[in-house]
């Protein structure tokens, strides 16, 4: 049975309330409906990978260890309720310094794929800001805004795109589901074949 595709997070503003430049575990908080969403995403045995842009940490406002801190306190909440991410990915950089990795670029998506063996083409991507959406234009998945964190800035942007946007990542959930299920499914390779197509008529 093919795998169910990876579903990318973003941290702030989506999994856990927006705290400029949060350093602190003791101020984690998650957004509301997080954990039903996140639930029932493993449910259906979606790959759960959280992709931040920590830039705090090159602009010198925090260390990469106290970012690190703040993962394992989100990851801690969540194992609690019985939901596990498979990876965490951040970025340390500002946008000045014109790395791979800062979200939109794919660099911490494209890691994730190669260190977990996940297909990008058709995943999702699920934040509250504009970048987020625009990383899953670069690597061929869904991009779908919360309108949590910072999200509400981006929502006229969203309209005009024709973005799917919701209010809380259980939404967000809840739609990944319904395409997943009502997506024709992809054709398999058998021995290193594609199935032969039927014809007819001599046509396709």
């Amino acid at each position: 049975m093919p795998r169910s595709p990876a579903v990318f997070l973003d941290r702030d503003g989506t999994l856990i309330v927006e705290k400029e430049y949060l350093s602190d575990p003791a101020e984690v908080c998650l957004e509301t409906d997080v954990v039903e969403g996140l639930a029932l995403l493993r449910e259906h045995g979606h790959p759960l990978i959280v992709l931040s842009n920590q830039s705090g940490i090159g602009r010198g406002l925090f260390l990469a260890t106290d970012a690190q801190r703040v993962n394992d306190r989100v990851a801690g909440i969540l194992r609690g309720y019985g939901v596990e991410i498979l990876a965490w990915y951040l970025c340390p950089h500002g946008p000045e310094f014109g790395c791979a990795c800062r979200k939109p670029q794919a660099g911490m998506a494209v890691a994730a794929a190669r260190d977990w063996d996940l297909e990008l083409a058709g995943s999702y991507v699920v934040g509250d800001k504009r970048v987020d959406l625009e990383l899953a234009d670069t690597i061929g998945a869904t991009g779908i805004l919360v309108t949590t964190g910072h999200g509400r800035d981006a929502v006229d942007w969203a309209r005009d795109a024709g973005r799917p946007m919701f209010d809380s990542v259980l939404s967000a959930a809840k739609y990944i589901l319904h395409t997943v299920a009502t997506s024709p499914p992809s054709p398999q390779c058998r021995n290193g074949l594609l199935p032969a197509r039927n014809v007819s008529n001599g046509k396709p």
